[in-house]
Parts: structure tokens; sequence; C-alpha cells
């Protein structure tokens, strides 16, 4: 027996209502997929139950993609028939309509994606939307490692930096540690015992063991000074004499 033909009507009783409005929401969205699928084309379905809850259905997920692409194709389309159209009041209307709806979409979009608001939503979009959060936080820890490694990169840069520096500065110093050593050898191969008369003849007042080197010195002096002396009384002497 062949089933009966529908009349397309608003359903009186509320509970045939609610049960035909799910059956064919379900059909509907089945029909969406599989035209997306089979003819390879984007489809974007929103449906308002009479409470206002919302069912929809994008391709890949891409709702905002397909409504941005539908309005300037409808903006173009309209350009088209009356370029002059935009300055009516009607059409600002409409437009207002359509932006305050694109914004409050977004901010549905937004508490979604911060978990509020969640009790709306079937099983399925709840599932659009923890792929739509797992691939945001792949393309969140892509980058955050991006810039980990540049930053690790750039640390092991100023290394080899600081290590080729300090490399330099210990090079310069052990040059100058050996240009002291050659100068202090020098230094002491010139006061040792092969050094000349004259050098030690200077060095020689320097020393003093103990004071007697400088006595030793002074008697000295005293005897050359008698030795010059003597002539001189010896010729007063014989002058005194005659």
């Amino acid at each position: 027996m062949g089933r009966g033909k529908v009349e397309m009507k608003r359903i009186e009783n509320k509970i045939n209502r609610q049960v035909t409005f799910s059956k064919r929401r379900g059909g509907l969205l089945k029909k969406a997929h599989e035209i997306s699928v089979l003819c390879d084309a984007e489809v974007a379905l929103i449906v308002f139950s009479t409470k206002g809850k919302l069912f929809e259905y994008a391709t890949d997920s891409c709702m905002e993609k397909i409504l941005e692409r539908y309005e300037r194709y409808s903006y173009a389309e309209r350009q088209l028939v009356a370029p002059d159209s935009d300055q009516s009041s009607g059409n600002w209307n409409l437009e207002y309509a359509k932006l305050k709806a694109r914004i409050e979409l977004l901010q549905r979009n937004h508490r979604h994606y911060m978990g509020e608001d969640l009790d709306t939503l079937s099983l399925k979009e709840i599932q659009n939307l923890e792929q739509q959060l797992d691939s945001a936080l792949k393309h969140i820890r892509s980058r955050k490692n991006q810039l980990m490694y540049e930053s690790i990169s750039e640390l092991q840069k100023k290394e080899r930096a600081i290590q080729e520096q300090n490399s330099m500065l210990t090079k310069k110093i052990k040059e100058k540690e050996k240009t002291v050593a050659q100068q202090a050898e020098w230094e002491q191969q010139n006061n040792g015992p092969n050094s000349s008369p004259f050098l030690l003849q200077q060095q020689l007042p320097c020393l003093n063991i103990g004071g007697n080197y400088q006595g030793q010195a002074e008697e000295e002096r005293r005897n050359d000074l008698d030795l010059t002396l003597e002539p001189l009384f010896s010729c007063h002497l014989g002058c005194f004499a005659a």
C-alpha cells in the first residue's frame, strides 16, 4: 500500500509537529551532505526551530567562508541589476540586518570556542567543534615549536660567538704572558754573571749585607783621601822648613 500524499500546511499537533521537524531536519542535513560529497559542491544549511534553536551544516565546517562568498555574489548581482540600489533605505536596512546576523554568528561561534553555550549544540556539531579546536591546537603547537626552535638557534649562535671571543682573549693572554716571560728572561741574562763590569759597578753599591760592605767602602774612600792629602802635607812641611 502506497504512502499517502501529505498536505503542505502547518501541523497543528505540537508533538507531531516536533516529530516531523526532527525527521525532516535529519533528512535535509543528510541530503545536504550527500550533494556536497557527490557533486563536490559547497553547501551551507541553516535551520532555526520554533524555539529558536539553531541547526546548521556547512561543507568542511566553513560556514563563514560560504556566507562571505554568498554576500559577495549577492552584492555583485545587485550591482548588475540595479547599480544605484544601495542608495535606497531598504537596501541599507538589508545590509544592516546581514551584518547584524553575521556579528551574532561570530559571537556565538566565539562562545562555543570558549566552551560556553554548548547546550544548544547537537552531538555532530560538538564533534565538528572538537575537530576545529584540535586543528587550531595543532597549528598553535606547531607555531610554538617553531618559535622555540628559532630561539634555541639564536642562543646557539650567541654561544658560539662568545666562545670565539673567549678563545681570542685566551690567545691574547697567552701571548702577553709569553712576551712578559721573554722580557724577564732577557733582563735576567743582562743582570747575570756575564754582564759588563760597568753594570756590576753600578749594582754593587746597592748591595748591603749587614752594613759591612757600606763600612768597607767608606774606609776605602778615607784611605784614598789620605793618599791624596799626604803629598800636600809634605809640600807644606817643606816650605815651612825652608
